[in-house]
């Protein structure tokens, strides 16, 4: 598999499918490489950015200028030898230099061509993930309901994407061994991806009508579902059914949330208010912790707001590469220094993967 990618979406959709066995070279500009090499601090031991680390790993690494005869024919000498390539260019930007991908589908009969836009009605236009999050409704309904529309903490329309276009390569790749008529072209957009992965916000809107709107921690259609603070640290409680509630006033012990009115999700949803506040009420009368077991115990879904440290505790991550994949995925090399393989690939090809 070519990785002639850069930044997230298609990284990221590479290193998946190399998590998962392909081989993958990952072609970067001379001297400068992906941008988001230069996207820091932080800095490992090494001065490579986190940022690269996160999305590279499983690859071995080329530099390779495709305005310069040489480096375009060893791209095009790769791509002929390739199963899968993945990029992210704007439109044309390969055909100028020879490479575009409906002239080389055409050349090699088994290779998929994933381009990875930002925005499909527009590929002539840059797709940044915080300009998607803007324009797919995503900020719309992020944040406090009276504060500024917020964009989510992580780049998730670059993962979404990235997501997308690897569950699409492997059913082209599966289709096309199987000898489907299959899209060897596949085409995913972030903004596509975004607006997809409203779900039930989306839905929402379609069957009111009506705007969306921003709910904080709350959920627009189940109640309660939202944040509590406890005695020391918040809380969150996702009650998702009526039996679940049911549990919940066991556990709070709060008669008045007893009411039938509240017996319920439509009838909590109409009193949200009012069911939100005896549960904010009760939380605060002892510590996370005590919650926790408690609301554990009764079957309630519950958790504690964790840093991102904390949230690694106990993961398969590591400082050098990442994050590491469920299984069948696997670690097998750290993501490459600038063209660590140059030399390596210019000489063996895709054999340079052979023991």
């Amino acid at each position: 598999m070519l990785d002639l990618s850069r930044v997230l979406a298609g990284p990221l959709c590479a290193m998946q499918l190399g998590d998962l066995g392909a081989d993958v070279i990952k072609i970067e500009r001379p001297g400068v490489g992906d941008e988001s090499r230069a996207w820091g601090p932080p800095w490992d031991a090494a001065g490579v950015s986190a940022y690269f680390l996160c999305c590279n790993r499983n690859k071995l690494g080329v530099a390779a200028d495709l305005d310069d005869r040489a480096g375009a024919a060893l791209v095009q000498k790769l791509i002929a030898g390739a199963d899968i390539v993945v990029e992210n260019f704007l439109a044309e930007a390969l055909e100028r230099r020879g490479l575009g991908a409906d002239a080389m589908v055409a050349r090699n009969p088994r290779l998929i061509w994933c381009t990875i836009q930002g925005f499909a009605r527009d590929p002539t236009r840059p797709g940044y993930d915080y300009v998607v999050q803007a324009e797919s409704g995503w900020m719309s309904i992020t944040g406090e309901p009276t504060g500024a529309p917020m964009k989510v903490g992580v780049a998730l329309a670059d993962v979404l994407a990235a997501k997308e276009a690897a569950v699409a390569v492997l059913a082209a790749l599966s289709g096309l061994r199987a000898g489907a008529g299959v899209q060897r072209r596949v085409r995913i957009s972030l903004h596509e991806a975004a607006v997809a992965a409203l779900v039930n916000v989306a839905q929402n809107a379609l069957v009111t009508g009506a705007p969306a709107s921003r709910w904080g921690n709350a959920h627009p259609n189940l109640v309660p579902y939202e944040l509590f603070d406890a005695a020391d640290r918040p809380v969150v409680i996702a009650v998702g059914n009526d039996s679940q509630y049911t549990a919940l006033v066991g556990v709070l012990g709060d008669a008045a949330l007893a009411d039938a009115r509240f017996a319920t999700n439509a009838g909590r949803v109409a009193a949200r208010e009012e069911v939100v506040a005896l549960v904010r009420a009760a939380i605060r009368k002892a510590p996370a912790a005590a919650w926790m077991e408690r609301l554990r115990e009764a079957g309630v879904p519950a958790g504690i707001v964790r840093s991102v440290r904390q949230a690694l505790e106990g993961a398969d991550a590591s400082s050098a590469s990442g994050v590491g994949p469920q299984p069948p995925g696997a670690v097998r090399r750290p993501p490459p220094a600038l063209d660590e393989h140059g030399a390596l690939v210019r000489s063996r090809g895709w054999d340079a993967f052979a023991p």
